[in-house]
């Protein structure tokens, strides 16, 4: 059986390189590897979530969750000063974290190895953003939109990408079955981002 991006352990050799790209108006490089998802580029889905991304008024901590190695969460961490998680099952993926954050010098980045929530004790985001683990099946992403919800604080809200061919319409039917408020916020060939909020 193949190696796929959400194990723990990717079986593939270790082959490093760069990837460049333009997010929240900033050219960004990223070192990328075999193993991780959207190795060789920063795959479009996690673009339009975070150049869609609107920061909330209220202080306080966000999550990139399944943060692969880090686009979404690095290119949010540059512009502020609150700290920003950055979680993902994959060893190698986070290996590769740090090294892009240590890139940009940034001090309010922590990487944690989860499955999941399994391993973040801390239930009081203001902000969660995820490009779901489509490939690992329809209950994983919907396990992860419920764990969410109990880590977010009152009046956060969790930031979805997903692409409508890949089940856009029932994750959110499933986001308003959870969730007080749930938005689409953009769309854009195909993919959809959602905002779901926790009143």
């Amino acid at each position: 059986m193949g190696s796929h991006y959400f194990e723990k352990n990717p079986e593939k050799d270790s082959q490093e390189k760069k990837v460049e790209c333009f997010l929240r108006g900033r050219e960004m490089t990223f070192v990328s590897d075999h193993g991780v998802f959207s190795k060789n580029e920063v795959d479009f889905g996690s673009r339009t979530l975070v150049d869609a991304f609107s920061w909330p008024d209220e202080d306080g901590d966000v999550l990139d969750m399944g943060c692969g190695y880090g686009p979404i969460g690095i290119s949010l961490a540059v512009e502020t000063e609150r700290q920003v998680w950055l979680a993902d099952i994959n060893q190698r993926a986070l290996q590769l974290t740090e090294k892009n954050s240590d890139v940009y010098g940034l001090e309010n980045t922590i990487v944690i190895n989860s499955d999941l929530f399994s391993s973040v004790e801390k239930k009081d985001f203001v902000s969660i953003l995820t490009n779901p683990p489509i490939r690992a099946g329809k209950q994983i992403v919907y396990t992860l939109f419920e764990k969410a919800y109990r880590h977010l604080r009152s009046g956060g809200s969790l930031w979805v990408v997903i692409q409508k061919k890949q089940g856009a319409p029932s994750a959110k039917e499933k986001l308003s079955s959870i969730f007080d408020e749930v938005h689409l916020i953009k769309k854009n060939k195909g993919y959809y981002v959602f905002c779901a909020k926790k009143n």
